[in-house]
């Protein structure tokens, strides 16, 4: 038997099947180790944003539309006070690693005018699965002893842990940084000047897609078992 406490329940789950598509409420979502929601837009084994937890508490505090958060799994936790490393098993198959919280993008505005602004930290908090199975509306949510790193919330400081990863001998490219570090690729034109700031220990990491640079590409591999 699992070591740990009961926190909460599924109170509705929702997928999004393909970009611009809504998010479709279900009674039950399959997970897939390492992948993320089978059929489901953000399934990727090499991203950290795999599954977005969102807080039945901030849709009552700000009355928000049904799955105006874009959220895969609505609870009735709150998700600003789970911390990065969390393990959370779901029913009696499922685990997820907490990685970090979502952050109040823009496209929040589109559901709501300003809602980018209001919701701060109440957005979600994003996670990987652990251990694959179905996730079914009701399902219990215990937090585990079992404790994984911890990821930053910072996105600069998350591209300095990819680089950190990336072996001796290869480089990453831009597009798959941003990638493992979980942000959109429009930040890509900043990561120059960000990873310039980071000091001499990174320069030469990280490279265009169109660099002649004959180095490996490094893609992820063992990231998120680390």
């Amino acid at each position: 038997m699992d070591i740990g406490m009961d926190i909460g329940t599924i109170i509705a789950l929702a997928c999004r099947p393909a970009p611009g598509a809504p998010p479709a409420a279900v009674d039950s979502l399959r997970v897939i180790k390492g992948a993320g929601i089978l059929g489901g837009l953000h399934a990727d084994a090499f991203s950290p944003r795999q599954l977005l937890l969102a807080s039945r508490s901030a849709y009552d505090a700000l009355g928000l539309a049904p799955h105006a958060l874009r959220e895969n799994l609505l609870v009735d936790v709150d998700t600003a006070g789970l911390a990065s490393g969390t393990v959370l098993r779901i029913g009696s198959d499922v685990s997820i690693r907490l990685m970090f919280q979502c952050e109040a993008c823009g496209g929040l505005d589109r559901r709501r005018p300003g809602l980018a602004r209001v919701i701060g930290a109440r957005r979600g908090i994003l996670a990987r699965v652990v251990s694959g199975g179905m996730i079914r509306r009701g399902d219990a949510i215990r937090e585990l002893e079992t404790r994984l790193p911890a990821w930053p919330e910072d996105w600069r400081a998350r591209v300095a842990l990819v680089l950190d990863a990336v072996p001796p001998g290869s480089v990453i490219e831009y597009r798959h940084l941003a990638r493992l570090a979980g942000i959109q690729s429009s930040y890509c034109r900043a990561f120059p000047r960000v990873i310039d700031k980071l000091g001499p220990g990174y320069a030469g990491k990280a490279v265009a897609s169109q660099s002649s640079s004959t180095l490996p590409r490094w893609e992820g591999s063992g990231l998120f078992e680390r």
